[in-house]
């Protein structure tokens, strides 16, 4: 017998009434997309729009018919989730195709279409990637920690596909305040085995039981936790901070040269 059947009409009235009167489940309010993205991401992206899309949708955004990119507004997306899709995926039986970007041009062509309407190409500076090199091998004394391709030491992360996975408003960030932009996974450690020994390095990997770092001599070392006496995480990146050794031209080269190495990545 169904549960209500026991209970009196006048009741099951009101229990009805409040069923029907209580509220939908509340949406989440649609994301926001004015002033979130940083002046860097939306240069890369007008780069890479220039390069990819003004054939079709013309440097104004108004090259099809119906469309207009600078207004802001688009039939088949509201949010960046939105954007996203349409652009990775294209849009069926239309001329839109999809578009093979990486999470580094995806967060930037979003960045450039959601503030085309109000960018200023002549206010921010597009860094040069060949410049950028020169500081990263030379005065910036990158090449001492970072790893790039087959050169380099590992005591730091390996830079060769960086362009791919973080953006230009996140590189930039790095040069500036690099502990805000530090992976957890890449943490300085310290550890104290129960011998007294004492290794210092960057944690690559850690379970419940056991932590994998590379030391600062460059060698792979697992470590039961159990046989450990110390085992520290940083919070604090051993980088130093660039915001006062690079001008903003610097910066700018320096990002442009992070954001072209792609490693293996398939083009």
């Amino acid at each position: 017998m169904h549960p209500l059947r026991h209970v009196r009409r006048p009741v099951l009235r009101a229990v009805i009434g409040l069923l029907c009167a209580a509220p939908a489940i509340a949406q989440p309010p649609p994301q926001p997309v004015l002033g979130e993205y940083t002046p860097a991401d939306i240069a890369y992206g007008a780069r890479l729009y220039d390069a990819q899309c003004t054939t079709c949708h013309g440097a104004n955004g108004d090259g099809v018919g119906g469309v207009d990119l600078r207004s802001g507004r688009f039939r088949n997306a509201v949010s960046d989730q939105d954007l996203a899709r349409v652009i990775t995926n294209g849009i069926p039986a239309t001329g839109m195709l999809g578009f093979k970007f990486d999470a580094a041009e995806l967060t930037g062509v979003i960045a450039y279409l959601r503030n085309m309407n109000s960018f200023d190409r002549e206010s921010v500076k597009t860094g040069d990637a060949a410049r950028g090199r020169s500081v990263f091998e030379g005065r910036g004394g990158c090449t001492r920690c970072h790893r790039v391709g087959t050169q380099g030491p590992r005591t730091a992360p390996d830079l060769s596909d960086i362009g791919a996975v973080r953006s230009a408003g996140s590189l930039l960030r790095s040069l500036t305040d690099p502990s805000s932009q530090m992976m957890p996974i890449n943490r300085p450690v310290r550890v104290v085995t129960r011998d007294g020994t004492v290794l210092n390095g960057r944690r690559l990997n850690e379970d419940t039981y056991t932590v994998q770092l590379i030391d600062d001599r460059e060698r792979l070392v697992s470590l039961n936790k159990a046989d450990l006496r110390e085992f520290t995480i940083s919070t604090t990146s051993p980088m130093p901070s660039y915001k006062n050794t690079l001008n903003a031209d610097e910066m700018a080269d320096v990002v442009a040269y992070l954001l072209s190495l792609k490693g293996p990545v398939m083009r």
